[in-house]
């Protein structure tokens, strides 16, 4: 029986999760039990991120794909069901799943090239921005969790969250963003929503695959605006936007780069801009954290100005 060993890093991120030391000490038998069911075996050195493994694979015919295993939770378990929906249109192919399990098989891609690795930041947020128009461009199918759920849970935990934060002008911030979200809540949107398309999320095809170049990996999915999907890219390469001298200025000029390429209005767009801006907020603090992630505050004061 082949038996991968799990990086140490994955496993001690692991240590936090529900379940999550149990879920690590099973994943070696998980593995093997998927190498046997779907005819794979191993080609290469396992990968990871912060919460899955995947292991390039070749199946029974020679064909390149992948095994991706990782936790099930509220945050993956969409992510088949949207894969299936965009069939592949600018994302990976699904090849295989198992819902029990979580277990995917996906094609292979190149996981040594992803958009980060363009050298102009402009190249890349256009290729990102075409990749979010098309995704965007799906109706969400029945299934997912959607932004408006997500919106009235934001606003339910805010009152609670704004003592924790130790500087008023944050509080302050925080509940000039919930007031933005308070304007879009009743049109929350339906499309089907990536929620975590940044650079590192969009991995080259393999030479010959016959697939477009960029593809883009590992979708948290919702249902929603797109608008609510522009914060990963405004937040990417942060050290280029510092860099030019005028946050401000940078920030906005991605924004509107994006909600061109995609078509947004640009209003609604802010909003829900805003809206990511609160949800993560509200997750460091969740976390103990009692002030606001610079890039978070940046990006917040780069649009609340140009609210109309």
């Amino acid at each position: 029986m082949t038996r991968i060993t799990v990086p140490e890093r994955l496993a001690a991120a692991y240590q936090d999760y529900d379940d999550g030391p149990e879920w690590i000490a099973a994943l070696p038998k998980l593995i093997a039990e998927f190498l046997e069911r779907w005819g794979l075996r191993p080609d290469g050195a396992p990968a990871h991120g912060a919460a899955a493994l995947v292991v390039p694979v070749l199946r029974e015919d020679g064909t390149a794909a992948a095994l991706k295993l990782q936790q099930v939770t509220d945050e993956t378990e969409g992510e088949p069901l949207g894969l299936r929906a965009w069939s592949g249109d600018g994302v990976v192919r699904l090849l295989d799943h198992d819902a029990a399990s979580g277990a995917m098989l996906l094609e292979r891609l190149d996981g040594r090239r992803s958009l980060a690795s363009v050298p102009d930041d402009q190249v890349a947020l256009l290729k990102l921005a075409g990749l979010l128009s098309r995704l965007a461009a799906r109706p969400a199918p029945a299934g997912l969790r959607t932004l408006a759920d997500l919106t009235d849970a934001m606003l339910a935990e805010l009152p609670g969250a704004l003592p924790e934060l130790s500087d008023p002008d944050e509080r302050r911030l925080l509940e000039t963003c919930a007031a933005a979200v308070r304007e879009v809540r009743d049109e929350p949107g339906d499309r089907l929503l990536h929620w975590d398309l940044h650079y590192e999320n969009v991995l080259a095809s393999l030479p010959g695959s016959g697939r477009e170049p960029w593809l883009a990996i590992d979708p948290k999915p919702l249902a929603g605006d797109p608008g609510f999907d522009l914060m990963p890219a405004l937040r990417n390469r942060w050290d280029e936007v510092a860099a030019t001298g005028d946050i401000p200025r940078a920030v906005r000029r991605r924004f509107d780069l994006l909600t061109e390429v995609v078509g947004l209005d640009r209003q609604r767009a802010m909003r829900w801009t805003l809206a990511r801006v609160l949800q993560n907020s509200l997750w460091d603090v969740e976390d103990g954290e009692d002030e606001l992630q610079e890039t978070q505050v940046a990006i917040a004061e780069a649009l609340i100005p140009h609210l109309a």
